[in-house]
């Protein structure tokens, strides 16, 4: 008798954790959706599941698995270098989204060593990977570092990051110089103190800050620039001098762009998932098509809906249950997400009006689970009690 006693129990006790999961969250946000599925599919706890909602941030996921199965985890990408007979450099832009100051400083003496240090007459940035039409659905034109513009050729994600005192303007970064453009955008533009701002809408002021940064780490190297910069084509016949591949492989970024929830870089890894499969020039037109190929094959049609790859667009609209399967297919790249307590992995996403968390983490009764909370409020830290109350009850 006692022993039927105990397997009731213990049969009652998956029982009722759900039912003290599903009570809890709906004491905290009655409003909120919220969809916890076990290993098997199982859903543990559904609240206004079916409601589709604005992703944010949580976008980047998405972007992320695409980009695993487009590009792969050791895809680098490139920019090349060309030199004329009169010793005009040539920069032809990749895309890519990671040539910062430390990645520039890997670059340059390896460019020096095969232009040579007698002095580069110019320099010509080639942008025409990327059409000058561009438009990304949700960037502004603001001073905001998340609102920088996607290009061909871009530094520091488009960004300057300085310090500012009255009129007086140095670098935040030790190792990025600074250059007279920087010094002018962020007087017009920067705060007093500390700040990164991004560059303006117009894409020549992108040209021109990266270029004058290329130019500043030649002459660290040992080489110099003693012409204008300007923006134009490479000419037919030129053959590169130098194909920088760049040092990260596409993990790293990815995990870069998911724990710093960049903008940025989560644009352009996304434009590139189209270039790649369809060939250059990039556009969204392409990386859509080819993401939602993808989507389709894995039974996903309708229920990821994307207008750009960062989330930064209120235009985007995820179902519960087609993130959850998203985040079933990426499982095997949970080391990108940021690490929270209990063996959690997860995103955030923050807009106007709009808070979502989704990710991983652990039960007692259950196993590892993935969640989908979505909140319309501004009250990011409900997400987190919403979830602590999920592990706890299960």
């Amino acid at each position: 008798m006692w022993s039927r006693l105990l397997l009731l129990v213990l049969l009652l006790l998956p029982v009722q954790a759900l039912a003290g999961a599903k009570e809890k969250v709906a004491a905290l946000a009655p409003s909120g959706l919220v969809l916890v599925m076990d290993a098997d599919g199982k859903e543990l706890v559904a609240q206004n599941a079916d409601e589709p909602f604005v992703p944010a941030s949580v976008t980047k996921i998405v972007t992320a698995w695409v980009a695993m199965q487009v590009l792969g985890a050791d895809y680098r990408f490139q920019t090349s270098f060309y030199l004329d007979r009169d010793r005009v450099l040539y920069v032809r832009g990749g895309g890519d989204p990671f040539l910062i100051s430390e990645e520039l400083a890997l670059l340059a003496p390896a460019l020096v060593a095969a232009a040579g240090k007698a002095p580069l007459t110019g320099m010509v940035i080639d942008t025409s990977y990327y059409p000058s039409n561009l438009i990304i659905p949700g960037v502004e034109d603001s001073n905001r570092s998340y609102d920088a513009i996607n290009s061909a050729l871009a530094v520091n994600f488009n960004t300057i990051n300085a310090v500012r005192s009255g009129n007086k303007v140095q670098s935040a970064e030790k190792q990025t110089p600074i250059t007279p453009l920087a010094i002018s955008e962020f007087r017009a533009r920067g705060p007093n103190g500390r700040g990164r701002i991004s560059l303006s809408q117009d894409p020549a002021v992108s040209v021109r800050y990266a270029g004058e940064l290329i130019a500043a780490f030649i002459a660290r190297a040992g080489g110099s620039v003693k012409g204008k910069i300007s923006a134009g084509a490479v000419p037919a016949g030129l053959t590169p001098i130098y194909v920088h591949r760049q040092s990260r492989p596409m993990t790293v970024i990815l995990a870069e762009m998911l724990r710093g929830s960049n903008n940025y870089l989560a644009n352009q890894i996304f434009l590139e998932i189209g270039a790649h499969r369809r060939g250059g020039p990039v556009s969204l037109e392409k990386s859509l098509q080819v993401t939602n190929e993808l989507l389709a094959a894995d039974g996903l049609a309708g229920a990821i809906q994307l207008e750009e790859g960062s989330g930064i667009s209120h235009g985007n609209r995820f179902t519960a249950r087609g993130l959850a399967k998203v985040l079933n297919l990426f499982a095997p790249h949970t080391a990108l997400l940021v690490s929270g307590k209990g063996g959690a992995a997860y995103k955030t996403g923050t807009l106007e009006g709009v808070r979502t968390l989704a990710g991983y983490t652990s039960t007692s009764s259950h196993g590892q689970a993935r969640f989908v909370i979505s909140l319309k409020s501004n009250n990011g830290a409900l997400r987190f009690q919403l979830l602590r109350a999920i592990e706890s009850a299960l």
